[in-house]
């Protein structure tokens, strides 16, 4: 039987879809609170079969289900995440740290009869490495200010374990991505773009190197 030819596209696995609103960048930590019986269920099934779950953009109806409110909706591409911690702190109650892995897009979507949305989805490939070009190395020292002071915050699970690669264009975007406080639709578009260079460029356009910095009486 011939391999498959490697430049044909990866095929699609079925993934349990989370709708939020909010944006998940690769390599972003997300607690949640879950209580709807859908949820419960899906992370009873993800810890019982050690796989994850994918986590989407709502672009219409509400993360929690209400009567009569509009039909979920969401955006075409998310990112799987794999479960780090796990806690039931009372019946009917999940604490669940998650963490971004990789971007996918999805191809169809079907609800079960619990309301659980499932996805046929397509890992998008990763990006490739770039180096911080010197215009933007302002990005760089910036964001490590900022993951210093971030990361003496005590939590359950640590935001940023991994090394930080703040010259890896794609990384330090994702993070810029995660951490500034733009409108929904802006984080998406960064999100989905695949050009890790673009998308730091971007990010500069609206974060002025430090001896840029407005006079203080304008």
């Amino acid at each position: 039987m011939p391999d498959r030819d490697p430049s044909s596209p990866p095929a699609l696995t079925e993934l349990p879809l989370f709708p939020l609103g909010t944006v998940l960048f690769p390599g972003a930590l997300l607690p949640l609170q879950l209580f709807e019986l859908r949820y419960l269920q899906m992370i009873d099934e993800c810890e019982r079969q050690g796989t994850g779950f994918g986590v989407v953009t709502l672009t219409q109806g509400r993360e929690v289900r209400q009567p009569g409110a509009a039909a979920e909706q969401f955006e075409p591409m998310g990112t799987r995440v794999q479960i780090e911690r796990i806690e039931r702190p009372q019946p009917g109650l999940v604490m669940v740290w998650c963490r971004g892995v990789e971007k996918f897009r999805i191809a169809s979507t079907q609800q079960r009869s619990d309301g659980l949305w499932l996805g046929q989805v397509q890992a998008l490939p990763p990006e490739p490495e770039v180096q911080v070009p010197e215009d933007l190395q302002h990005l760089s020292a910036h964001m490590h200010e900022a993951l210093t002071q971030l990361s003496k915050q005590p939590g359950v699970v640590p935001h940023w374990p991994q090394a930080w690669r703040l010259q890896d264009c794609s990384w330090l975007s994702h993070r810029w991505g995660e951490l500034l406080p733009l409108p929904l639709q802006m984080k998406y578009r960064l999100f989905a773009l695949q050009e890790p260079l673009l998308r730091l460029e971007l990010v500069g356009d609206m974060v002025a190197p430090a001896d840029e910095k407005p006079p203080a009486n304008s």
